[in-house]
């Protein structure tokens, strides 16, 4: 699935650059209009930004914990407020697919073994973003992004029963983050096609202090998210 939307959006940017070279200035009244709606679909790339408990290495048979990204997809509806041609106010809920794997290395009978557990989200994002575009050049302009963003996740285990030794990560339901980044519009005959970069930072932290194995060596985890997004506007 995740391979044949990376092919999906290449074609899409192969055909759309191939619009944009030809001559003459593509729909002309878009920038006429005070309200914009689309979609978008892109890809996400899940982190956390985490603390270690101090001292653990020296309490449990743990003795280190990274978290790897893995690729995950979203998909979302797009609502942009046009207040002037350079300054746009936007909403764009998401349903997004995250994933991030904890690596565990463990000591046991003096022999270092990796452990790791998936931990999978299914977010509803609510980001409300500030656009900033600089004036339309032909069929091109370029724009800045920031603002907030309020998610919860729909596959959170906060209500499962952990016992001391499960491979479980509790987590909050509720999250709330800043978000930056930018991007570049292309404007086509009939709709407006963008692709653009964003970086989300949690600023809430979503461990469940439940006292489980691998739960323990960390104080905090706070989300962190690339999104890879393009969208499509009329």
């Amino acid at each position: 699935m995740k391979r044949k939307l990376i092919i999906l959006i290449f074609a899409i940017i192969s055909s759309c650059s191939y619009t944009i070279a030809q001559a003459g200035k593509n729909y002309p009244q878009f920038d006429r209009r005070k309200m914009h709606f689309g979609f978008s679909l892109g890809m996400n790339f899940a982190d956390f930004n985490y603390n270690y408990f101090p001292g653990f290495y020296n309490q449990d048979t743990i003795v280190n914990v990274n978290v790897n990204r893995i690729p995950g997809f979203n998909l979302g509806i797009v609502s942009s407020w046009d207040i002037h041609e350079t300054f746009h106010i936007r909403f764009i809920p998401y349903l997004s697919f995250q994933e991030r794997e904890f690596q565990y290395q463990t000591l046991r009978n003096g022999l270092l073994i990796t452990e790791t557990d998936r931990l999978e989200s299914t977010n509803l994002d609510f980001p409300l973003m500030l656009k900033l575009r600089t004036k339309r050049i032909n069929n091109f302009a370029a724009y800045g992004l920031t603002g907030i963003q309020y998610s919860l996740d729909l596959a959170s285990d906060i209500d499962v029963a952990v016992n001391a030794g499960d491979r479980i990560i509790k987590m909050q339901r509720h999250d709330f983050s800043t978000q930056f980044g930018g991007g570049f519009d292309f404007f086509m005959v009939y709709y407006k096609f963008a692709i653009e970069v964003k970086l989300s930072n949690g600023f809430k932290n979503l461990r469940i202090d439940d006292g489980s194995y691998f739960s323990s060596p960390l104080t905090s985890l706070k989300s962190k998210v690339w999104w890879f997004t393009i969208t499509f506007e009329g």
